[in-house]
């Protein structure tokens, strides 16, 4: 892998590459920003106003009080109406500018973050299990959030070039020396700038990839927070995470102690200049080459320039750490997506669900499956029973279409639903976990979970079926989880149902309820189920026998308990440890 350095690239290509980001970023939302760059215009542009009217405001009535002893009042009316004005103006160009700079963040974030989640969306299962879920959350997350950082100031930053410009005519307009001292400094600030952004360039995208592998850890142990207290490994992750942290505070220190020495110096130089202007001008006004009000405006202008100069240099000093942002963002935007995520298997003619000669494997190295055939008549019950790794779990996901065969055909009699062993539940309630797109009617909702003896246990809980059940079902047991999950395939009335071991956590008779209950009331479904129990099998109509990812033979119970050695071994090794429990 890249160091991050090598990543971001040389600080001359950051720039350019940082200056596209934003005209990439910008034209998501042109409108917004042309609203925000209009502001910082009219800003600028007061902002030059009002140093004139400083220097109005001394040569014709600050001095003139002083030597006449008077001022005339439709001067002084004049003058306040004149500084009233700008201020009024200037004020209004701030608003619009911080509004709609604003806006045009949070919405090309929003838009950004959309994208990157649609791509992550779009993929196949096989891709995510290539990938740390903390790493995914990162890209959509603070990934975009630090992308946009740069744009809030990029307003600002058009503005402050819009207002050197015109200072720059004025100052030289007003006086050739003075406006010439005062233009040095320019280059001397704007050299600054570049100096800090190439200095801040690694630390600053290291400081994004070490956020990256701290929100990858820290997803890991949430997400398995039960498992980290059952082996007692708080420590140990407390450790990790210390450690990751340690390195992400490190690289943020980094990029802290830069910033506070550019800062120290862009105070420092601007503050030494408004000296050699007062020593120059005093000079400048003694011989009567100048006016006070030229002294003054000078100085004054001068000092408004040097925030909006620093705003620059916020934008070159952000650019690193944004383009850290976009790039790890575009890297999930350029992956190629798939035509659909899910490619779903054909339609059977007859209703019979079948796959032949299917291949499969997850590296080339290691197949799977390997020239596995089955059929499921309508309305039938086919457990899928074989040793742990013969690929029952693969063969129902390839079924179900979340993976596609390396070789071989599979017809479904429908659209399958498929149940997963570990489901995974919703921070909501019983019933929102149920009907996930709140279309199903009320009806179908207490059928589905009648079906599933969800509303066995209802009576247990708090609010019924609306107890929110937290984060991934933590407050439910194993067994009432994957009834939950049963009943939220069984409210889309599915034909074609794919149980991976879906209830191994039930005990036997509710299982039984279960699957006895499937064939009576649900006409003409199909089920392919995991098996893994006697009692599981005992209820099938057929058995497929997996072994090794090979098909060794599909039939009744009884036929293949008496006709394949492995089979029998493995149900009476079941039997035994069902009776040793």
């Amino acid at each position: 892998m890249a160091t991050s350095a090598a990543r971001i690239g040389a600080p001359r290509d950051v720039r350019r590459r940082g200056f596209r980001m934003i005209a990439q970023e910008v034209s998501m939302h042109l409108g917004t920003f042309a609203v925000a760059v209009g502001g910082a215009a009219v800003f600028a542009t007061m902002t030059v106003a009002s140093s004139w009217a400083v220097r109005r405001i001394t040569d014709d009535v600050i001095v003139p009080r002083f030597e006449d002893g008077s001022v005339a009042s439709g001067t002084v009316a004049a003058t306040l109406v004149l500084i009233v004005g700008i201020g009024i103006v200037k004020s209004a160009g701030v608003v619009v500018r911080r509004v709609w700079a604003g806006k045009t963040q949070l919405q090309v974030a929003a838009t950004l973050r959309d994208q990157v989640a649609d791509q992550l969306q779009a993929q196949r299962y096989r891709w995510y299990q290539a990938r740390a879920t903390g790493d995914l959350v990162a890209r959509a997350g603070v990934d975009v959030d630090a992308a946009v950082e740069v744009l809030a100031p990029v307003p600002y930053s058009t503005g402050t070039i819009l207002m050197i410009v015109i200072s720059s005519v004025w100052l030289v307009l007003t006086d050739v020396l003075l406006g010439a001292l005062a233009l040095l400094l320019f280059p001397v600030l704007i050299g600054l700038n570049v100096v800090y952004q190439r200095r801040v360039n690694a630390p600053a995208t290291e400081a994004q990839d070490r956020l990256g592998e701290v929100s990858t850890v820290v997803h890991e142990s949430f997400d398995g927070v039960l498992v980290v207290k059952a082996l007692g490994a708080e420590e140990q992750e407390a450790i990790r995470l210390s450690s990751k942290a340690a390195e992400l505070r490190d690289a943020k220190i980094r990029v802290a102690r830069l910033r506070a020495t550019f800062e120290a110096v862009l105070d420092g130089v601007p503050a030494l200049a408004n000296v050699l202007l007062v020593v120059v001008g005093a000079h400048r006004v003694a011989s009567g080459e100048a006016s006070l009000g030229d002294i003054t405006s000078f100085v004054y202008l001068f000092t408004l320039l040097v925030w909006p100069l620093r705003i620059i240099g916020f934008v070159l000093g952000d650019m690193p750490h944004s383009l850290a942002g976009w790039d790890r963002a575009q890297e999930i935007l350029r992956m190629p997506r798939p035509p659909t995520p899910i490619v779903r298997p054909p339609r059977s003619a007859d209703g019979v669900t079948r796959a032949r000669d299917l291949h499969f494997a997850y590296d080339a190295a290691h197949p799977v499956l390997d020239g596995v055939s089955l059929t499921a008549a309508p309305g039938t019950t086919l457990a899928v029973v074989g040793p742990t790794g013969a690929g029952k779990t693969t063969l129902l996901l390839l079924l179900a279409g979340l993976l596609e065969p390396d070789a071989g055909t599979i017809e479904v009699v429908d659209e399958p639903c498929l149940v997963f062993q570990e489901p995974f539940l919703f921070a909501d309630s019983i019933r929102g976990n149920i009907d996930v797109d709140g279309t199903a009617s009320l009806g179908a909702v207490e059928r589905a979970m009648d079906l599933a003896q969800v509303t066995a246990f209802l009576g247990e809980m708090p609010a019924g079926a609306d107890t929110v059940v937290g984060e991934r079902g933590v407050t439910l047991s194993g067994g009432q989880r994957q009834r939950v999950a049963l009943a939220r395939a069984l409210v889309r009335r599915p034909r074609l149902l794919l149980l991976d071991d879906a209830t191994s956590s039930l005990d036997p008779t509710t299982e039984a309820r279960i699957l006895t209950g499937l064939g009576d009331a649900l006409s003409g479904i199909t089920t392919i189920v995991v098996a893994t129990r006697p009692a599981t099998i005992a209820l099938a109509d057929e058995v497929l026998y997996l072994d090794n990812g090979r098909a060794v033979a599909q039939g009744l119970h009884a036929q293949l308990y008496g006709s394949v050695p492995g089979y029998r071994h493995l149900v009476e090794a079941y039997e035994r440890d069902r009776s040793e429990l």
